[in-house]
């Protein structure tokens, strides 16, 4: 969880927070995944907000493989995730990543 964020206290998680830790701790090392295509593959069309306060109520995720669909990173964590990310082998500019062959391949989807 970025240091940036609002830490609340551990709670139970739901059945779709539940679902979206489990997908996003199954993106590989060095590859990103939008939060659009989060909520599409655990067929929920149109929940990419529900997917960001997945990842807020879930612990110890690699968020940061997250990122918006036109590959930008939200800016109140935009230098924590891009650091983690550079980390992974991604190359970041400014706040996008650059995508290219390090997206995740669309054959892992469903």
């Amino acid at each position: 969880m970025p240091a940036t964020l609002k830490k609340h206290p551990p709670r139970e998680l739901t059945d779709f927070e539940r679902a979206v830790a489990e997908l996003v701790r199954a993106i590989p090392r060095g590859k990103t995944m939008s939060y659009g295509d989060v909520a599409l593959w655990l067929g929920r069309p149109g929940g990419a907000r529900a997917v960001v306060r997945a990842l807020h109520a879930a612990r110890g995720l690699p968020w940061w493989r997250v990122i918006r669909s036109d590959s930008t990173l939200a800016p109140e964590v935009a230098p924590e995730q891009a650091r983690l990310l550079r980390a992974e082998g991604l190359t970041v500019r400014g706040r996008r990543v650059v995508r290219g062959a390090k997206g995740l391949s669309r054959s892992l989807r469903r």
